[in-house]
């Protein structure tokens, strides 16, 4: 049963179709495949593809199993997209709004928790998005994918029981859309990291799960056998023998006044609240310190790899917890416990165990992994967990059948952290005394602690055997449905416009050290990440946030290569730098994307919040981008940049816009959507045109100006005809209409506030100021020159002075909120003495002659930074800058612009995404010699 619910057997002996060829068995496939792979190895072209991986030949072979994985750069994607893809073809319609996904969801899935990663966004939470965008068998690409989440949730479309099908059902039905079509979908995985993709592979490609159980079952046996003289222990009866199921280590200091040796448990763990206490008291001399007061001893070894002589820190082991039947025990470790570790200590390291040095980086460059001077991999295990680790690896390894074997080593490899001096013991978990001291190493990051838990392999991996058999037996997976292979992002083979739908989590800054990381569990495959290309913003290895967003801007702009015109790409970001955000923002718009909605995921009230200002992120965010069709290029092509095309770009936009977004909370409420807001929808046209090089033919007040009269706008935001039909049905429905909260971070930001304001409660300059001043706060950018309220309200409103009629806009606000005022003309002497001296919004004529006035003072501003003499600008003003920038764009004066963006500090040009945009292709166009 387990063989049918997990696909095809892997010890199957009849026909096995695979890309277009027949062969009589699996066996038969992949001895042709490997072959076929391992002359590529040989081709030294093939080598120099970016991002190919460090590893011999033969260990690359090992780890993959072609044509559905490889350990190195996938020759077979091209022959998989072109055999089960569809060709892009213009004629067929396609259609679909911004699906908004919530990244928290499925976290406690049994899959999910099958193998872990440093990142993961749950298959769950993926679902929604791949059954939104696509049908069943198209292409699904994810070029960043970590431990192959993304192909787990293409392929749970066709698996997802009964109950969860009609519970998303239920709601897509609340939300007014059509039930999704069930079925799997293909999908292409890559990882530049061979560690990430090992775990990608086995997770979605099929294997014998009975066969697998059972293999696991005998290693452990072969175990039992081999090492459980080393875990085994007397009782204090001194009879009866017992398992052990951990030992503590301590380190062992020096105190500082006397230079006794403190065995940091003795002096410092609580035996009755089991806590670490901040002071310590010398035994020796009653000196009492701190930890960070006292010296870490040292003992010196010779290191078998290099013969040469190393310290590490001197550990004792503290006590012993073991069991008897169910019942546990602990017990310091007594004089056979002792002559037993020495035993082992006095055993070579097994030959196979890898004693790679440890990559130079920022984790072993400060930190307890420079303290304690843990600089290779056999430093970070102690000499019984090096023993067991290498015999689990060895056996895992020398499993005939290929499936198993690799799913064998899926298994073993999750006990590497864990066997190691990164497993930190935490007597108190989840706020209670006790608890599993497996797996608890510090995720994320290397971090020796100076309290070390030693789980026996049982400890580690018997429960972990049985919730993989459960879990894999409860997930379906198909061959064909997925390919696997390792490599940069922007160096796949794939076809142009051949993808249908991407889903993407890259590295987001410096967030996590991945290849890092990964070089732990690496080494033992012997295949390595090369990390110069890894996207990521590294001091160590001279990655700052340019190269970041070079590098990135090449991942999207092959991902724009790949996908299909009119096509989505979901990308998910987690990093609260705004220069960060900035970077992928502008990344994704350089290489043609356009970006149709940012939502962020409210993780308190369980809600999606629109994104307005970089500078507030603080949960992940969700961007939903585009490719847009053929039919708009072609059209700029043939007629260049006219008012027409402007019109045409924000026509076709707006197609891609939901009409209606709604809270999930009760009651429910509208969402003003941030991306139909006027000035976004020129921010947006501007970017297209400005990447293809043009400029934009219409000025921001005439833009402004007609777009109400060729669109439908309503409640700030601007639709299609049929979509206001849309919304207007909602509106009657769900009459209250949420605006997204705006944050006054620099002066574009503080205008667009007060015309918020203004066009609620026109309001005099004294009613304005209590409520406008408690904006301007922390969301302020370091070095942003904000003009006086006095000044933005001069540059950007209109104040009625009590001469002529009262303006319609005030006349409306105070006949409405006044009730003696109703009714009045509006030239009755009550009502304009009401209204005098009252801010309010100019309607869009008057609004373009003040906003020609206000860009040409920007202008004459923008001269004071371009004839700065000194070294940096350290105050800006970045309206000022913004349309200096613009003009000089215009007149092709891009050595202005890179001039003064070389004075200005880093964060206000990785900030602000204008600025950067037209820095950026300031750059390339010098670099091109344009």
């Amino acid at each position: 049963m387990n063989d049918l619910l997990h696909g095809q057997k892997t010890g199957s002996t009849g026909p096995v179709e695979c890309l277009g060829q027949t062969f009589p068995s699996e066996q038969a496939r992949r001895e042709h495949f490997t072959k076929l792979l391992a002359e590529k190895l040989k081709d030294p072209a093939f080598r120099k593809i970016e991002g190919f991986p460090q590893g011999t030949d033969e260990a690359i072979l090992a780890m993959s199993d072609p044509p559905y994985y490889t350990a190195c750069p996938n020759p077979f994607l091209e022959d998989f997209v072109r055999h089960y893809g569809n060709p892009y073809d213009p004629a067929v319609k396609y259609s679909r709004e911004p699906q908004t996904i919530d990244v928290s969801v499925g976290k406690t899935d049994q899959i999910y928790r099958a193998h872990s990663y440093h990142t993961k966004v749950p298959h769950l939470a993926i679902v929604p998005s791949i059954l939104h965008y696509t049908e069943p068998g198209d292409i699904v690409l994810d070029g960043f994918g970590g431990s192959g989440m993304t192909g787990v949730a293409a392929q749970w479309c066709a698996v997802a029981p009964l109950a969860y099908r009609h519970e998303l059902e239920t709601e897509w039905r609340k939300q007014g859309k059509t039930a999704p079509r069930w079925g799997a979908r293909r999908v292409v995985v890559n990882d530049l990291s061979p560690a990430a993709t090992f775990i990608a592979a086995n997770y979605n490609l099929p294997f014998d799960v009975t066969a697998f159980s059972k293999a696991g079952a005998q290693l452990l046996t072969e175990a039992e056998e081999e090492l459980g003289w080393m875990y085994e222990t007397l009782h204090t009866d001194g009879v009866t023998k017992a398992r052990i199921e951990y030992t503590v280590w301590s380190e062992v200091l020096s105190c500082s006044s006397c230079a006794g040796e403190l065995v940091f448990t003795d002096v410092a763990l609580d035996d009755e609240t089991q806590r670490v206490d901040d002071v310590m008291t010398c035994p020796h001399c009653g000196a009492k310190g701190t930890k960070e007061q006292m010296d870490l001893t040292f003992e010196s070894f010779l290191d078998p790899a290099t013969q040469t002589a190393e310290k590490r820190p001197k550990r004792v082991p503290a006590f012993i917890q073991y069991r008897i039947g169910k019942t546990k025990y602990e017990k310091k470790p007594d004089a056979q416990d002792l002559k037993v570790l020495q035993r082992i200590q006095s055993m070579p390291i097994p030959d196979d165990f890898p004693t790679d040095r440890l990559p130079d980086c920022q984790m072993t460059r400060v930190g307890r992994m420079r303290t304690t001077n843990t600089a290779a991999v056999h430093f970070m295990f102690l000499a019984r967990a090096a023993q067991s680790m290498a015999f689990l690896w060895r056996k895992a390894k020398q499993q005939p059948d290929h499936r198993v074997r690799q799913m064998l080593m899926f298994f073993i490899e999750q006990g590497i952290r864990g066997m190691s001096v990164l497993n930190r013991y935490k007597p108190i978990q989840h706020g209670r005394i006790g608890g599993s001291q497996v797996g608890l190493d510090l995720p994320g990051v290397f971090y020796v602690p100076s309290i070390i838990s030693e789980v026996s392999p049982w400890a580690q991996f018997e429960g972990k055997l049985d919730r993989l058999g459960k879990a894999f037996s409860a997930f379906k997976t198909e061959i064909g449905n997925s390919i696997v292979g390792t490599g940069s992002a922007h160096a796949t083979s794939l076809p142009k416009d051949s993808v249908d739908y991407i889903f993407t989590d890259p590295p987001f800054g410096e967030n996590i050290y991945y290849s890092d990381l990964n070089f732990l569990v690496e080494s033992w495959h012997g295949v390595t990440t090369t990390p110069t290309s890894e996207a990521i913003i590294d001091r160590v290895k001279k990655k700052d946030i340019n190269e970041y967003q070079h590098l990135m801007q090449k991942c999207f702009a092959e991902y724009f290569r790949v996908l299909k015109p009119g096509r989505w790409m979901t990308v998910v970001f987690s990093n609260s730098r705004a220069s960060v955000w900035n970077a992928i923002q502008v990344s994704l718009q350089q290489v043609g994307f356009v970006v149709a909605e940012v939502t962020a995921l409210n993780k308190v009230q369980g809600s999606f919040q629109q994104v307005v200002s970089p500078n507030t992120v603080k949960q992940d965010l969700v961007i939903s981008a585009y490719k847009p069709n053929g039919g708009l290029e072609e059209r700029f092509v043939r007629n260049g940049a006219t008012a027409e095309t402007v019109w045409d770009f924000v026509q076709t936009h707006l197609k891609q816009l939901p009409a209606v977004k709604v809270t999930s909370g009760y009651p429910p409420e509208l969402l003003s959507i941030v991306e139909r807001d006027p000035r976004r929808i020129y921010d947006r046209m501007a970017s297209w045109f400005i990447r293809h090089g043009a400029m934009v033919p219409i000025s921001t007040p005439e833009f402004l100006g007609e777009l109400p009269i060729r669109f439908r706008e309503t409640d700030g935001m601007v639709f299609l005809p049929d979509q206001l039909v849309e919304y207007e049905k909602a509106r009657s429905r769900i009459p209250q209409v949420k605006q997204a909260e705006l944050f006054v971070s620099d002066e574009r930001s503080a205008i667009d506030w007060l015309t918020n304001f203004l066009l609620k409660r026109p309001s005099t300059r004294s009613e304005i100021h209590p409520e406008y001043i408690p904006q301007i706060g922390s969301a302020k950018r370091k070095g942003e020159i904000i003009p006086e309220l006095d000044q933005l309200l001069e540059d950007n409103f209109l104040r009625y002075d009590g001469i002529g009629e009262v303006p319609s806009q005030i006349h409306s606000y105070l006949s409405t909120n006044h009730k003696d005022l109703r009714g009045l003309e509006k030239n009755s002497p009550a009502l304009v003495a009401k209204a005098k001296d009252r801010w309010y919004v100019p309607d869009p004529n008057k609004a373009q002659d003040l906003e020609k006035k206000r860009e040409k003072a920007l202008l004459k501003e923008f001269e004071a930074y371009r004839s700065f003499t000194g070294r940096k600008i350290k105050e800006s003003r970045l309206e000022v800058l913004r349309a200096g920038f613009r003009a000089a764009w215009a007149a092709k004066d891009y050595k202005t612009i890179l001039g003064i963006a070389n004075k200005l500090p880093e964060e206000t040009l990785q900030e602000d995404e204008k600025l950067l945009t037209l820095y950026d292709l300031a750059l390339t166009r010098t670099e091109d010699g344009i």
